[in-house]
């Protein structure tokens, strides 16, 4: 997985905490620079910390699905993008909580990036992955968009909140399929 992939996987793995920033400065009255670092180390600390976790447990298990690791991507992937895509369409409006706190935060995210331990463990499959460089780039890439999340929300609303995951599910679809192809030397 090259540079460029791993720009546009970090990417989709950050339209969720992205969403759910939006949702937060919407709930908020003012935004202050705080508020938007506060969102982004929380939301960009767990994506980064979620994939290291996912790699460290998918490398002991490794020799056992090397066979299917290219499978077990791409089902993975999908399956996220698929549930990313799902929100995106439902009616259900999720409460979002204004506050800053470390309770609330903390929930916030681990619940935006459970897909990222999922795909953590894609990354303990494939064998020419720079694990520090992922976790670095999909940490700071979600720091940026968590940050912006947050003042374009209290900004503009909820108006982009299902288009952004959308377009996540849509990236993390479409590199599960890419590893797959590539794999079955398709692509």
């Amino acid at each position: 997985m090259g540079l460029l992939e791993l720009f546009i996987l970090a990417i989709g793995l950050s339209m969720d905490a992205f969403a759910v920033a939006i949702c937060k400065g919407l709930a908020t009255e003012r935004v202050t620079l705080k508020h938007s670092c506060i969102t982004g180390a929380w939301f960009g600390g767990f994506q980064a910390l979620m994939p290291l976790i996912g790699y460290f447990l998918g490398t002991s298990f490794e020799k056992y699905v090397t066979k299917v690791d290219h499978w077990i991507a791409f089902i993975l992937l999908g399956a996220i993008g698929t549930n990313m895509i799902k929100e995106a369409f439902s009616k259900e409006e999720n409460d979002t909580d204004c506050s800053f706190a470390f309770k609330t935060m903390l929930v916030m995210a681990v619940a935006t990036s459970i897909d990222a331990l999922a795909v953590g463990i894609t990354f303990a499959l494939l064998p020419e992955i720079n694990i520090f460089a992922a976790i670095t780039l999909i940490g700071v890439i979600t720091f940026i968009m968590s940050a912006i999340g947050v003042t374009l929300g209290n900004v503009f609303g909820g108006k982009y909140k299902s288009k952004a995951e959308f377009l996540g599910g849509a990236i993390l679809i479409i590199l599960g399929l890419k590893i797959l192809l590539e794999h079955l030397d398709v692509l």
